[in-house]
């Protein structure tokens, strides 16, 4: 349980919303990536048919850049670009910032749990205190800011 009576868990529908505003930072940031990896191999991809190690290289640099965008908004002030404009925040269970290493974690198990046709999200639904399976394991909890 998380000893935070006066702020309220997120409902599942401000996280998506927030998680669709996120896609614009995102949308940059891969294709900032994507860029330099045809700087790289100085434009000389196919695209239709990229090189097998091209195209698992760059899948690589794509989860890594956004597991660094999470990773870093959560354990850094405990919100995404989203988050911020939908009044969210990612907490640790005592309510203070979660530490990197479980900010990675949720972002982990958040990657299984939306593979996973969304089960992992929409488990906030039917979880007492609104978390889904990347909350449960990270030991934390998206709460609803005050306005």
């Amino acid at each position: 349980m998380f000893p935070m009576p006066a702020l309220s868990p997120a409902p599942l529908w401000r996280r998506l919303a927030a998680a669709v505003y996120d896609l614009f930072p995102l949308l940059a940031l891969w294709m900032a990536t994507a860029g330099l990896f045809l700087l790289a191999a100085h434009g000389d991809v196919d695209a239709a048919h990229p090189p097998a190690a091209y195209r698992y290289a760059l899948r690589v640099a794509l989860l890594v850049v956004t597991a660094a965008y999470f990773v870093l908004s959560w354990s850094r002030g405990g919100q995404t670009i989203g988050m911020r404009a939908w009044r969210l925040r990612v907490v640790a269970a005592d309510g203070g910032a979660l530490p990197w290493p479980r900010a990675l974690l949720r972002f982990a198990v958040a990657v299984p749990a939306l593979l996973a046709g969304g089960l992992g999200f929409l488990w906030c639904l039917v979880e007492r205190e609104q978390r889904g399976w990347h909350d449960l394991a990270a030991r934390s909890a998206v709460i609803r800011l005050p306005e």
